[in-house]
């Protein structure tokens, strides 16, 4: 079969099976072409939940399929490339950070939602790239203990001076590693392109950005903007979802380092084995790590309102 054709037979296949098909945003254009939701990883969490499929497929990686689980336990969570993990996720676990909680006893702990299930169990609130900053000022307590990344921290740090905020040396691999030398670079390349940039990037990278913003807000920002050209500072996918959205404007990739290899793991043959029965993984989470880690999350709801 060529690409069309596999298309077409999941298509047949996911409405013969009941399956929702969710893909993150950093997934290939094929992949999101039949996906019944496309978004990051909390909105797609929220639109499984609403949906009335009773089996999700998830085209992303684990702890956004485990969140998937926390948010819609009843339902059969599958995550379609069961390498598929992140990074960032696994830097972190829950005996580390209850070992940091003993020495900041008095901190809200505030978790990224690029943890693991296990981890956000003992944090009291979850946060997202966009809403962070928003439910960081909300909390009532002075005293912040962010985790795992730093310099999505840092960016909250900066628009909220009245909280003391503690960081630990986490963060994103892929993002981190791009640097103020490659915007220059790219700069050289592009004058006149607006820099878009993930605040997972290092300070010196979005200190030099026009705007800086979550998945979604890059895109919304680049979609609504009158500007012809932009620099995308995340994963180089952003970039080829926004040239087949805006034909009539470029993007630019502001390194070829932006590529997330776990992003990357899922193929359009997974998902065709998952809905025949021959790929994927379930998501098994024990009911105490779903009222655990879900309280977490409940706290970041009512907080981001």
């Amino acid at each position: 079969m060529n690409i069309a054709q596999l298309q077409q037979e999941i298509l047949r296949l996911k409405k013969e099976k009941d399956v929702c098909i969710l893909a993150h945003s950093y997934q290939a254009r094929e992949i999101c072409e039949i996906a019944d939701f496309t978004g990051d990883s909390y909105k797609l969490s929220v639109d499984a939940s609403k949906a009335d499929n009773q089996n999700i497929l998830m085209c992303g990686v684990r702890f956004m399929a485990e969140t998937c689980k926390i948010l819609s336990p009843e339902k059969t969570v599958v995550l379609a490339s069961p390498i598929a993990g992140c990074a960032m996720a696994d830097q972190m676990d829950k005996a580390l950070i209850e070992q940091v909680k003993k020495h900041y006893p008095n901190h809200t702990v505030v978790a990224y939602i690029n943890t693991t299930a296990s981890l956000k169990t003992i944090c009291d609130v979850c946060v997202t790239s966009s809403s962070a900053v928003k439910i960081v000022n909300r909390i009532p307590n002075k005293d912040i203990l962010f985790i795992p990344d730093c310099n999505l921290g840092a960016h909250v740090a900066a628009q909220c001076p009245d909280k003391n905020i503690k960081l630990l040396n986490g963060g994103c691999p892929i993002h981190a590693c791009v640097t103020a030398d490659d915007v220059a670079k790219a700069k050289a390349l592009y004058p006149d392109a607006e820099l878009l940039v993930h605040p997972e990037c290092v300070p010196a990278v979005c200190a030099q950005a026009d705007y800086i913003g979550s998945t979604s807000g890059i895109m919304d920002y680049a979609v609504k903007s009158d500007k012809k050209e932009f620099i995308i500072g995340t994963e180089i996918s952003i970039a080829e979802h926004l040239q087949y959205m805006c034909p009539d404007k470029q993007f630019r990739i502001l390194s070829l380092k932006l590529i997330c290899p776990n992003m990357k793991a899922t193929t359009l043959v997974d998902v065709y084995n998952c809905l025949t029965g021959s790929g994927g993984e379930e998501i098994v989470l024990d009911s105490d790590v779903i009222r655990d880690a879900g309280r977490c999350i409940d706290e970041m709801i009512r907080l981001g309102e």
